[in-house]
């Protein structure tokens, strides 16, 4: 089997090529997100559903803690492609090492502040009544373990940006795995109930680090982690940041979307509603997967070809990724609107959750066959370097149409209208990111001759 390289990235055919790249990153996704949703199955089943709102409220602080390190892994691997594209291997050297000390400095400082102010954040998240101290217990250790998390999804990344998407599904894989097996030893052998399922957690993010390490030390990198350059440099770390900044705000907006729709849901139908949400939450997570492995596979390819200017390829780079990702979409949406009551079910047998998730389960993904275009076109600016336009379409889903329809659907629709605000925010962003993206391939990527013409 020959040895698979960067270079593959400007010179395989597009089809081909995006199906190498999106298959490993949706299996990762696929076992990333499987292990999410058994996790959930097992604590509802093992611990409580009580449990599985408790894990709700953490999610949300604990991932944008690690997001950075997705951030600046997304932000630097957008640097990396393009240099590798264009044959820069020392500012690609340069830039993952400046990855590797921000990520570290900046997930450490955030953590200590976490653990410090933990008797307010848990409440302010909606860990209220009986979800307060099973939310405490999983929380603070979860934490411990984010820093791995964060240098695990930074170095993920730039496995993927290197064109070795097989390193970067089994980086996914194995905390996957070994979060369901401990699970069971923690949880179900030995009785630990949150702490054993927090532990798990964090436990799993360390063998995670463990397998990245180990790959970034073997041949199997071309960027040798022995031969990076760590000591920050300003131009690499502010376009790291400003790239970075991106992915950061798409996940504040997460976060800041939990601790809304938390809240809000509480105030409306307590536990009940609140652990309906974490379900569809998991749902959102999984069902999608198929969809976010075509974005993942389409970034090193459009980001690559950007760089070393082969403009047709970035314009078949973004039609096919649409066109599959629309596909796997389609399915998506009609295997939810059909088994949303068996989905639910696996999850727990409370009879107000069996009977409050469903409909909301059919709203939130009732606009899921348009989503890819939004979710590529916002890609798209990230993978090529522009940071603003790439900023205000990540934030439209979620941000700006979300965020405000579920303060002003509910005074019409009650808590339906919360579930409404879901389609209806994925309507209006994708009209919109399809605008720009329109004009983005006519006006800059069309060939040499045909622009200077």
């Amino acid at each position: 089997m020959s040895k698979v390289t960067s270079q593959d990235l400007g010179h395989e055919p597009i089809g081909k090529l995006l199906i190498k790249q999106a298959v490993p990153a949706s299996i990762g996704i696929l076992v990333m997100s499987l292990n999410i949703l058994v996790d959930t199955i097992f604590v509802g089943n093992w611990i409580g559903p009580v449990a599985i709102a408790a894990i709700n409220v953490v999610l949300p602080v604990s991932f944008f803690i690690a997001a950075l390190g997705m951030a600046i892994g997304i932000g630097g691997s957008s640097i990396i492609s393009r240099a590798l594209g264009a044959n820069k291997r020392d500012k690609a050297l340069t830039t993952f090492g400046n990855q590797i000390t921000l990520t570290l400095l900046l997930t450490v400082s955030l953590v200590i502040p976490g653990l410090y102010f933990v008797d307010n954040i848990i409440p302010a998240f909606g860990g209220k009544g009986a979800i307060f101290e099973p939310a405490k217990i999983y929380y603070v250790i979860v934490l411990y373990g984010i820093p791995f998390l964060a240098l695990c999804m930074m170095g993920n990344t730039v496995i993927r940006a290197e064109g070795k998407p097989k390193f970067a599904m089994y980086a996914m894989m194995i905390p996957s795995v070994g979060n369901l097996l401990l699970d069971y030893i923690l949880i179900r052998v030995f009785d630990f109930g949150m702490y054993g399922a927090a532990w798990a957690t964090t436990g799993s993010y360390v063998l995670c680090l463990a397998f990245i390490l180990w790959f970034f030390l073997s041949k199997n990198s071309e960027l040798k982690i022995t031969d990076c350059f760590y000591k920050l440099k300003l131009p690499i770390v502010k376009e790291i940041g400003s790239l970075g900044f991106v992915t950061l705000s798409r996940q504040a907006i997460v976060s800041l979307t939990y601790l809304l729709m938390n809240n809000i849901l509480f105030d409306f139908g307590g536990e009940t509603s609140v652990t309906a949400y974490a379900i569809v939450g998991r749902m959102l997570m999984f069902a999608l997967f198929p969809v976010y492995g075509i974005t993942q596979g389409f970034l090193p390819i459009a980001g690559y070809n950007y760089g070393a200017e082969h403009y047709k390829r970035v314009r078949e780079t973004i039609m096919t990724a649409i066109k599959y990702g629309a596909l796997l979409a389609g399915v998506v949406f009609v295997f939810l609107m059909l088994f949303p009551e068996a989905i639910t079910s696996l999850f727990t047998q409370d009879e107000a959750v069996l009977r409050e998730t469903p409909p909301a389960m059919r709203w939130v993904f009732a606009a899921t066959p348009i989503i890819a275009v939004q979710l590529i076109g916002a890609a798209y600016f990230q993978a090529i370097g522009k940071a603003t336009p790439a900023l205000i379409l990540t934030l439209l889903r979620q941000g700006i149409f979300f965020i405000p329809l579920i303060f002003i659907l509910p005074q019409f629709y009650g808590e339906l209208g919360v579930w409404i605000a879901f389609p209806v925010s994925d309507l209006f962003a994708t009209i919109v990111t399809a605008f720009f993206l329109h004009r983005e391939v006519t006006l800059n990527l069309l060939p040499k001759e045909v622009k200077s013409y």
